[in-house]
């Protein structure tokens, strides 16, 4: 069995390391999520999430946070390590867990490329 839990080592939580990945001119996008990156460093990559308030009220946020947050959780172990990713739903997307699964792997490798990581 396998450890996917999702501990604070893998978040972005402050705001200088948000500010330092909206810095970054790195990014990837598709009609359900636009991810932006920079380099950390780190031996893990970590994940910040950018749930505006256009996007709906509390419940539909929260939805999209909860399965943006899973999917990176599921695909953890795939991704490339030392990057800071900032994930946001696109404008108009709908919030629709399959998307969101087959679309974060797909970006991240594309980020990852454009990085020079893998």
């Amino acid at each position: 069995m396998t450890d996917n839990r999702f501990p604070k080592s893998v978040r972005l939580r402050r705001q200088a390391e948000f500010d330092r990945v909206y810095g970054g001119d790195v990014f990837a996008a598709d009609n359900v999520l636009v991810i932006k990156a920079v380099k950390n460093g780190l031996s893990v990559s970590r994940l910040g999430l950018s749930v505006s308030r256009k996007v709906g009220n509390a419940v539909v946020r929260n939805r999209w946070k909860r399965r943006i947050r899973e999917a990176f959780r599921n695909h953890q172990v795939t991704l490339p390590a030392g990057i800071d990713f900032v994930v946001r739903p696109k404008k108009g997307a709908v919030c629709d867990y399959a998307a969101i699964e087959r679309s974060i792997p797909r970006l991240l490798q594309r980020i990852a490329k454009n990085l020079k990581v893998l």
